[in-house]
C-alpha cells in the first residue's frame, strides 16, 4: 500500500507563493506517475498538474499554466507543487495522487489526505 502526506497548505494573501510538499512511503510502485489535484467547496476535484518519473513531462490545468509548478525528488520520495501568483479561485484542498502508469490528467489509484490553500483578496 502506498502512501501520500501532503504538507504546505495554509493562508496567503492573493498574489502570494506557497510550496506544497507530498512525501511516498510504504510500497511505493515502480516508476510512478505524480500529481496534483484539488477541490474547492461545492465543487469536484479538479486536475491541476501532474508529473513523470523522469520529470521530463508534465501537464498542467490552463487556469495554472505558467503560475504553479509541479516537480519531484525520486530519491527522497517527494513531489512538490510550486504555486506563484495565487487567487482567491485557488483556495482549495489540494491531493497528492499516484499510479502505476504513465501520466496523465487522470485515472490516478492512490491519494493523500489534502492540504487546506486558502488564498485571501
Amino acid at each position: 500500500q502506498v502512501q501520500l502526506v501532503e504538507s504546505g497548505g495554509g493562508l496567503v494573501q492573493a498574489g502570494g507563493s506557497l510550496r506544497l510538499s507530498c512525501a511516498a512511503s510504504g510500497r511505493t510502485v515502480s516508476r510512478p506517475a505524480m500529481a496534483w489535484f484539488r477541490q474547492a467547496p461545492g465543487k469536484e476535484r479538479d486536475f491541476v498538474a501532474a508529473v513523470n518519473w523522469s520529470g521530463g513531462t508534465t501537464y498542467y490545468a490552463d487556469s495554472v499554466k505558467g503560475r504553479f509548478t509541479i516537480s519531484r525528488d525520486n530519491v527522497k520520495k517527494m513531489v512538490y507543487l510550486q504555486m506563484n501568483s495565487l487567487n482567491p479561485e485557488d483556495t482549495a484542498v489540494y491531493y497528492c495522487a499516484a499510479k502505476n502508469a504513465p501520466v496523465s490528467v487522470g485515472g490516478y489509484d492512490y491519494w493523500g489526505q489534502g492540504t487546506q490553500v486558502t488564498v485571501s483578496s
